[in-house]
């Protein structure tokens, strides 16, 4: 009957021919997607854990976003950057090659702190050696309606390129100013040591191999 059918109405025949096409298709591609979903599992489950790109007092940091030369950095289970607690950010200066050019660099910053309404805490410089560049730190404080941040910043030379390195704890909430007091007060002097004393600042030549790319751009 279904061929002689099919032979009295070509037009049928041809409908059932693109139906059984279309139920084909469809479970083919179910198929695909079944073994992409385990494939992806399978690379997941095979990659571990995220790799930490360095450990700054005690605690290991993991790249989180990069554009322009910025580079950020958070402790595990801190992966959302609208809401993280501690951050270490790199931000690199490709035509900073000496100490006059990093001293540039470092008050062009301050300025910048300043005209976002930041309260600078402190500032100091570690005079130049016949072995080393002198460098920068500045320490300052933005108060914002729902968190506080302090950062804590430090200008070298590494690699002969230089670089700043910020070290930014936040505190959120309302009416938290006595918070943030007491956290720099038993903290702050403590990690400014830490960072003006860390030297295992990653390679910055490493940054350009290492960090994800899009169309030849650091995407976030």
């Amino acid at each position: 009957m279904l061929t002689k059918n099919l032979d009295a109405d070509p037009d049928e025949a041809n409908r059932t021919l693109e139906t059984v096409k279309i139920r084909a298709l469809r479970i083919l591609v179910s198929l695909a997607i079944a073994c992409g979903l385990l494939d992806a599992q399978q690379t997941r489950a095979a990659a571990g854990p995220a790799k930490a790109a360095f450990v700054f007092g005690g605690v290991s940091y993991l790249h989180r976003w990069s554009m322009n030369h910025q580079h950020e950095f958070t402790p595990e289970g801190q992966e959302d950057l609208e809401k993280w607690s501690d951050m270490i950010t790199i931000n690199v200066y490709p035509d900073a090659h000496d100490g006059e050019a990093l001293a540039t660099k470092a008050n062009a910053v301050l300025e910048n702190y300043k005209s976002h309404n930041g309260k600078v805490l402190r500032t100091s410089s570690v005079p130049r050696t016949p072995k080393q560049p002198a460098e920068h730190f500045i320490a300052v404080v933005f108060g914002r309606p729902n968190f506080i941040e302090v950062a804590l910043a430090r200008f070298k030379l590494v690699d002969g390129l230089g670089c700043s390195i910020v070290f930014s704890h936040r505190i959120y909430g309302e009416k938290i100013g006595d918070q943030m007091s007491a956290w720099l007060k038993n903290n702050g002097v403590e990690t400014e040591k830490a960072l003006m004393e860390w030297n295992e600042i990653p390679s910055l030549a490493s940054f350009d191999r290492e960090l994800p790319r899009k169309n030849g751009l650091l995407t976030r």
